[in-house]
């Protein structure tokens, strides 16, 4: 017998979903989605039979099959050349109006035509761009091209999907209407009793003649009143963008934080002859954040720990196309955790993460390379195993890069959470391909390889590159730091390279901490990438001056595998399915406030000291040794194995000490508890599982009622007293009746090479993900039916509302 569960959703996640759909509207702008053909080869034939019908976001790559023959750094999949088409009349077409399309990223080398007029490219795979279609459109029968060239498929350290996998947006516009990015909304002055703010505004005239227009600002609180407002008449140039600013203030403003990520909604209208030719619609916060060299990381006039994770774009079985509402789910959990940070490493992320940040709370770290003038290695065979590859962004850089830096900065400067701008993460890794002599001194402690390397080339080029990115970057944004991840500190220091930063992010190099804090005491340093070690955190807590850690990573990823069959990274805390691994519940005993414990198992004292092979299930034979672990934030924990205690202990941490208690095995229930101040205040238990019997499913929503909505299934192997069993995994095969398709399943594991989209998979210890998508809108229910190997068959219904 099935138990079935729905996730406890409380009001505040339906007002979020319902609330972003708010984010950087504009007059006319529309998702255009839906109806896109594909075609992957080197050549097309428009009207060949070959062309498969699919909606977007679409990545490729994770549609195909695993093969040792590829790259680990990319994980084991292909690239290769993509082609997308989509035909499409215009209703109500105008030719008076303009019509552009966007894309928030295509992967990678895009090209694209309408009408067959060719309207450009652009190399960059994670940059939005923007093409003028009016002057090729008709009112019917219109083709827009995209060529994709992923060629060059060990391109990356990590994978990045292939093709439209992000979303794109048609705008029909008036010729008067705001410029792309046009709208900047800063706030140079923030307290708790006043907030003042500057609107820029660009506005583009199409027409041949001035236009004299009326632009309108207002800000609303979250009821909806008007809170502050500006209007002012304006002769618009024509041919040319125009510029203005405005600035509004606001009394006793509610402030954005973690905590409180309180917005506002900002409306921006152009009005001329009495008409509305365009609106902006965007919501904002306001804040005041500062960095000190001694002191750290001040966010509206608190001093605060940043407790941030590293992520990457990727959702397992999803590749790199992600609904949002995936994402939201993803970062929920990084909220349970007692996250407040995130770093979007290494480039620019899906829009939509942006809006979540800001409406969830989180601080971000926004990043734009992962390497600049030379290519990185990548690795073919497995990580720092064989000989690497050379391909990359690198190649573009010189005529791309300072292009790119600027549009990540126009596309997100509106953004509450975002704190700083990183330019680029580990450009100076130690002989990848930068050298210096000082690699021969041995002070370096991370595993570089070889010392100096004189024909390799030198490190003082990454000042005169990093001073040209920086500049170019607060040509369009003076409000946030500048920084970039250093992983070559020992090298860096010899050039201007941390000098012509505002903030200097160090990568894994805490041991220099005190050290360059001394010798440079007006430099603002921080953890950008940190490993998961007690000390690095200590590094944090036990320093005024180092305000922060970005662990790596929040999540496992596709990509930086070791050798086949591996395919994916397991850094993470968090599995592939969005499944806490035990390290997880470590780290939130040191990030969360909230009273908690964990306890895990495993068969030695030393695994308990490093965390390593820590188990989540409690089975073995009678009088066998096993070493219990527990993490907690609590003062005291308790452990009771069938209820008879075996201590209390002080839940202290250290490095040579960890919470644990060595005991014979002995089948039942393992309990620990929390104490604070003599009171129980949490408990967690595991007890020994029998045979699998059942499945326990939970689902992300009872109800539906829109096309594109996401259903997670999640499903569990118990016994027959809803234990779960880890031990006994199994083929689940999933059959979908009604309005929905299968997206892809999701087990965890990183060794797995079954196909992602297909309609069965292994369970990876007793655990399994599905997505389900929603693909039209009808009076239909859901129902999906789920075989097992060995287990009674089950049914699921999803209502529509």
């Amino acid at each position: 017998m099935k138990r079935i569960s729905f996730k406890n959703l409380s009001p505040l996640f339906f007002l979020l979903f319902i609330s972003s759909a708010l984010f950087a509207q504009q007059k006319g702008k529309s998702l255009f989605n839906d109806g896109w053909s594909f075609h992957k080869g080197d050549s097309i034939v428009l009207d060949s039979p070959e062309w498969k019908n699919v909606d977007l976001p679409h990545d490729w790559s994770i549609q195909e099959t695993f093969n040792s023959k590829w790259a680990s750094g990319t994980g084991f999949l292909p690239g290769g050349i993509g082609w997308y088409k989509k035909e499409f009349d215009l209703e109500n077409y105008n030719d008076s109006i303009q019509y552009a399309i966007y894309f928030d990223g295509v992967y990678k080398n895009s090209e694209v035509w309408i009408n067959g007029h060719y309207l450009g490219k652009r190399p960059n795979g994670f940059i939005p761009f923007q093409y003028d279609l009016t002057p090729y459109l008709n009112a019917e029968e219109n083709v827009i091209l995209v060529k994709a060239d992923h060629t060059d498929y060990a391109d990356s350290r990590y994978y990045t999907g292939s093709g439209i996998y992000r979303n794109v947006y048609f705008l029909t516009q008036d010729p008067i209407h705001f410029a792309q990015w046009g709208v900047f909304f800063q706030t140079p002055k923030v307290n708790e009793e006043l907030a003042q703010s500057i609107v820029s505004v660009e506005v583009k005239n199409k027409t041949s003649k001035k236009v004299k227009s009326t632009i309108e600002i207002l800000l609303k609180n979250i009821s909806g009143s008007v809170v502050a407002k500006e209007q002012r008449n304006l002769m618009l140039r024509p041919g040319k963008e125009n510029y203005m600013e405005f600035d509004l203030e606001i009394s006793n403003p509610e402030l954005w934080s973690p905590n409180s990520p309180n917005l506002y909604d900002m409306e921006v209208r152009i009005t001329k002859e009495g008409q509305l030719a365009d609106y902006w619609k965007e919501k904002v916060g306001f804040r005041d954040f500062r960095f000190d060299a001694d002191k750290g990381f001040f966010l509206n006039g608190e001093n605060m720990l940043i407790k941030g994770v590293c992520i990457h774009h990727d959702a397992g079985a999803l590749g790199a196309a992600v609904p949002k509402e995936v994402w939201r789910e993803r970062l929920e959990t990084l909220k349970e955790l007692g996250a407040n940070a995130i770093r979007m490493s290494h480039y620019p992320h899906q829009d939509y993460i942006y809006d979540l940040a800001d409406e969830m709370g989180f601080l971000v770290q926004d990043e734009a390379f992962d390497e600049w003038e030379f290519g990185k290695n990548k690795w073919i065979t497995g990580w720092n195993v064989g000989t690497p590859g050379n391909d990359g962004s690198h190649k573009e850089f010189s005529k791309w890069g300072v292009r790119d830096v600027q549009d990540m900065i126009r596309r997100n400067r509106n953004h509450a959470s975002i704190i700083m701008w990183s330019i680029g993460n580990e450009i100076d890794y130690p002989n990848d391909p930068y050298s210096h002599p000082v690699l021969d001194e041995g002070r370096n402690p991370q595993i570089y390889g070889k010392g100096y390397q004189p024909d390799n080339p030198p490190v003082s080029h990454l000042g005169k590159l990093a001073n040209e990115l920086a500049m170019s970057a607060k040509v369009y944004d003076t409000t946030r730091p500048i920084t970039a991840a250093l992983a070559g500190v020992t090298m860096s220091n010899y050039t201007i390279y941390p000098e012509v930063l505002d903030i200097v992010g160090y990568n894994y190099q805490e041991f220099r901490y005190e050290e360059d804090h001394k010798a440079y005491p007006d430099r603002v340093i921080y953890g950008s990438e940190n490993g998961d070690a007690l000390e690095a955190w200590y590094a944090v807590t036990e320093n005024d001056f180092i305000s922060s850690q970005f662990l790596w990573t929040a999540f496992d990823f596709m990509g930086e595998a070791r050798e086949w069959p591996n395919r994916s990274s397991g850094a993470g805390i968090i599995d592939l399915a969005g499944k806490p691994k035990p390290d997880f519940y470590f780290r939130k005993s040191l990030w969360s406030e909230d009273p908690m414990v964990y306890l895990g198992i495993t068969d030695s004292q030393e695994n308990v000291l490093r965390r390593r092979n820590i188990q989540e299930s409690w089975t073995g034979s009678k009088g066998e040794t096993k070493w219990i672990t527990v993490y907690s934030n609590t003062e005291e924990v308790e452990l009771f194995l069938n209820d008879t205690s075996l201590g209390k202990k002080r839940a202290n941490y250290s490095n040579e000490d960890m919470i644990s208690w060595e005991v014979p095995f002995e089948e039942g229930e393992l309990k620990v508890v929390g104490f604070n101040n003599g009171t129980e205040v949490a408990q967690y238990s595991i007890e020994t599982s029998g045979n699998a019997s059942q499945l326990e499913i939970t689902t992300s929503k009872e109800s539906f009622s829109k096309k594109d909505e996401i259903i997670i299934l999640d499903l569990l192997l118990v016994d027959k007293n809803a234990n779960q069993v880890t031990d006994q995994d199994q083929v689940i095969e999933f059959e979908v009746e009604g309005p929905a398709k299968l997206l892809a399943l999701e087990s965890g594991d990183r060794d797995s090479h079954e196909n992602l989209q297909a309609n069965k998979r292994k369970t990876y210890k007793g655990k399994l993900r599905a997505y389900f998508q929603i693909t039209k809108v009808s009076d239909e229910d859901l129902n999906i039916s789920i075989n097992t190997e060995n287990l009674e068959k089950e049914e699921v219904r999803i209502k529509k509302k």
